[in-house]
């Protein structure tokens, strides 16, 4: 049986995609993962005890924690999701981004390095590293165009910023050491187990709470939306079929303006539990969730839009995204709903749905 080792596979991504691989694949999946505050083992406690299911609790900057895990598990492809993902927090933060992203990227590269030498010659020819990124290496984009896998890298946050070094690394080693990498760059994901400082999850929650939903700046900001079981499918995909050395983009082909979005989420939730029967909001006489839109300052820095052409990958992989937004979106919603104690469990490790990312008053923006 061959085992993939899945870095960040207790995260939003990495565990819908472990369920994917479970489903559609005959593979071992060994998740390793650091369980910071986006990585929950509970988002996987139905896979515990399944022969084909394992999990390793380390850090991917770690180069011991590295080492030996490519050693127990010998892994014929390695699929690395592990990273800081949310911009707010880089802001505040960015030295965490530049340790896990860019020096634990360095160490899973270094330890696929090593390991590939120790692989018979009929899996070192199989071996494949999939260094899972984001559009937000590309910039911001005008009025119009798409982001294409030869548009420059032009990052505009800390977070790009650090995933961009990592995906350059990535091509690096395929470049100078031969190993056998493939980078994939997505748009936005939504979809059940993400952590609710991301804008899906923390609109459903603060509306159901009857908290303000915060929009930024004019929320004209655009963005292309894939549902992340489309997403999953690319990366398995990208696995199967796609080249060493090469760069796959996958997009849902959904863009919407950041307001238009979170309407959107508003009705969903004015049908699926009406605003006049949720305490929260009748008592204060608001009849729909759209009252609760809140214009905030800002994100400095924030790129106006993305959007992704996902030509090559629907060319080279015959891969394309099989989810229409509304039907995902109305899906997404209700597992929120459904998922009330999850939300609350994750949200127990100190995050409370505040704002991030604000810099101090006074200081250059």
């Amino acid at each position: 049986m061959d085992t993939w080792l899945v870095t960040g596979g207790a995260g939003f991504i990495g565990v819908n995609f472990v369920r994917a691989a479970l489903a559609k694949t005959a593979a071992r999946i060994v998740v390793y993962d650091r369980l910071t505050y986006a990585g929950h083992r509970q988002s996987l406690a139905d896979l515990e005890g399944s022969p084909r299911f394992g999990f390793v609790h380390a850090d991917v900057a770690d180069p011991l924690e590295v080492e030996a895990a490519y050693r127990a598990h010998a892994p014929v492809a390695v699929v690395h999701f592990a990273a800081e993902s949310h911009v707010d927090r880089s802001i505040e933060g960015p030295r965490e981004f530049v340790r896990t992203n860019v020096i634990g990227t360095q160490e899973m590269l270094e330890g696929a390095r090593a390991h590939v030498t120790r692989l018979s010659e009929a899996d070192r020819a199989r071996f494949r590293f999939v260094q899972v990124s984001t559009d937000e290496v590309y910039g911001s984009l005008g009025a119009t165009g798409r982001f294409t896998e030869e548009t420059p890298y032009a990052p505009n946050s800390p977070y790009a910023a650090s995933k961009a070094a990592a995906d350059h690394l990535a091509r690096a080693w395929h470049e100078t050491y031969g190993l056998a990498t493939v980078v994939t760059n997505c748009s936005n994901n939504y979809g059940p187990y993400q952590f609710p400082e991301k804008l899906i999850p923390l609109i459903c929650l603060n509306a159901l709470d009857g908290r303000p939903l915060p929009v930024y700046g004019d929320g004209r900001q655009v963005r292309d939306w894939l549902f992340v079981e489309d997403h999953a499918d690319g990366i398995l995909a990208a696995l199967a079929r796609g080249t060493p050395g090469q760069k796959y983009n996958f997009g849902g082909d959904a863009e919407r303006t950041n307001l238009d979005l979170v309407h959107a989420l508003c009705d969903v939730l004015d049908r699926r539990r009406p605003a006049a029967q949720n305490p929260a909001l009748a008592s204060r006489g608001l009849r729909s969730y759209r009252d609760l839109v809140t214009f905030v300052a800002d994100r400095p820095g924030h790129d106006r839009r993305y959007a992704i052409d996902a030509t090559k990958s629907k060319r080279e992989l015959g891969w394309a995204p099989k989810h229409r937004f509304e039907e995902a979106l109305d899906r997404t919603v209700g597992w929120y709903l459904e998922h009330r104690a999850w939300c609350e469990e994750v949200q127990a490790k100190g995050y409370r749905r505040e704002r991030l990312g604000v810099l101090p008053k006074g200081a250059p923006a």
